[in-house]
């Protein structure tokens, strides 16, 4: 790693045919917000013995790189931590500001996430480079949506690219007047950085508004899909599924951004 931290853009390897779609979203990524690229594998007790050879491969993964992309910084980590404890330690020690990961990999990564001070991008083996130009963004009633919003915003400001925002039903009157003020922020951060969106109000309450908005996002071929994960986990959750994996199991070839309301978010610097 530099000794000059910079902010980064993770990848989490595989060292299977799903790389391509990682690697190259990542540098779409790092291109858009102008920040270092780092491949990450995680060894774990079975292979740390080969930590020389998993960090050649991964060497060989950047040389086409550097050489097509002379300007792109990106650098290669190997780690050994616990996965739950991964991303802190890469948000402290190495600056790291997004995670890219397979999405066939979610479970793998889902207690991981309720950790994480930092989105996950899931992507899918099969996705092309996503433009990441058209993104649909769900609005419900927690507080904690500014966090989701924030990401929003940074994508129309660096990638210039449109909001399409599309909020809650409730019944519940309170519950109106907080969706109501969740969608008053987002639209004065995206008309204060002139950021192109929509707002719209959708058919379904909180409980599946994420769920409408996959369903709009799939319907309109959009890029990105921005979602705020589960703020209560129970074990049941643990037991049949989080909404989220069922989200971008169903997903497609959509990549879907993550981002984890249980954590204070890092904040991307310009």
């Amino acid at each position: 790693m530099n000794e000059k931290k910079e902010q980064k853009i993770i990848v989490f390897i595989t060292f299977t045919p799903a790389d391509k779609s990682l690697i190259l979203n990542g540098i779409k990524l790092a291109s858009v917000f102008k920040k270092e690229l780092c491949l990450v594998y995680r060894l774990n007790y079975k292979n740390s013995k080969q930590s020389e050879a998993f960090k050649n491969k991964l060497a060989e993964y950047t040389i086409p790189l550097k050489k097509e992309i002379p300007a792109l910084k990106i650098s290669i980590l190997l780690i050994q931590e616990n996965l739950r404890e991964v991303p802190d330690i890469l948000a402290d020690d190495y600056e790291a500001i997004l995670f890219v990961a397979d999405a066939g990999q979610f479970k793998k990564f889902s207690k991981a996430l309720t950790e994480s001070p930092v989105p996950f991008l899931f992507v899918h083996s099969e996705s092309p480079v996503s433009s990441f130009k058209n993104i649909i963004f769900p609005i419900d009633l927690r507080k904690e949506n500014s966090d989701s919003t924030l990401w929003s915003s940074w994508f129309g400001r660096f990638n210039q690219s449109e909001i399409i925002a599309i909020a809650a039903n409730e019944k519940n009157k309170e519950s109106q007047k907080q969706i109501a003020r969740n969608v008053s922020l987002a639209k004065k951060l995206y008309l204060k950085f002139n950021i192109k969106h929509k707002m719209f109000k959708g058919q379904k309450s909180s409980l599946q508004n994420s769920f409408e908005a996959l369903e709009f996002a799939l319907s309109e071929k959009a890029d990105l899909l921005i979602l705020l994960g589960s703020s209560v986990i129970t074990p049941l959750d643990w037991l049949i599924g989080l909404p989220e994996r069922k989200i971008i199991r169903n997903s497609g070839k959509l990549p879907v951004l993550l981002v984890n309301p249980r954590r204070d978010n890092y904040i991307l610097c310009d």
